[in-house]
């Protein structure tokens, strides 16, 4: 392929869905303290010492405002039995996403959803630039987990689960 060459975008998005990845509600609060979430599965860990995660954020998201307003976010990695929770997150107007979600709060206030395998309370690390996206990087202050239950994943644009 030559550099001069005109990149194929609907290539490159297939071939990154050939990723399976987890799928995960990235929450905070805004200026007014209401819940704002996303869906994402662009999450990773990028630290151990210190503790940091990360996750990419579209430049055009409504709710990208709230969370560069704001010193904390919460990811949590959601369970396969979360398919409408990630659904709602990722689809429905911003003032209904949380409509009928049970959440809970752990160090910084921002919120947990509950029935999540596992979730993570984050400081504000840093901030990058992504392009189209916005890198949102946290040092995690808490975290909660699960023994059981088995991930809610994402492969060539479905949802799919683990098999066996």
């Amino acid at each position: 392929m030559s550099p001069d060459a005109p990149f194929d975008s609907r290539a490159f998005r297939d071939a990154l869905g050939c990723f399976a990845t987890g799928v995960c509600v990235a929450a905070t609060r805004d200026r007014t303290g209401a819940p704002v979430g996303v869906t994402v599965n662009s999450f990773t860990s990028v630290s151990l010492d210190p503790p940091l995660v990360l996750f990419c954020l579209d430049r055009a998201a409504e709710s990208l405002q709230a969370f560069l307003d704001s010193e904390s976010f919460t990811v949590t990695m959601l369970a396969e039995d979360q398919r409408e929770v990630s659904s709602n997150f990722a689809l429905r107007p911003t003032a209904e996403r949380w409509d009928g979600v049970s959440t809970a709060a752990l160090v910084s206030g921002s919120p947990v959803i509950r029935g999540g395998l596992a979730a993570l309370d984050c400081a504000r690390h840093a901030v990058h630039d992504g392009g189209d996206h916005v890198i949102l990087v946290g040092r995690v202050l808490s975290i909660q987990s699960r023994a059981d239950g088995r991930p809610l994943l994402y492969f060539r644009g479905a949802y799919g689960a683990l098999g066996g």
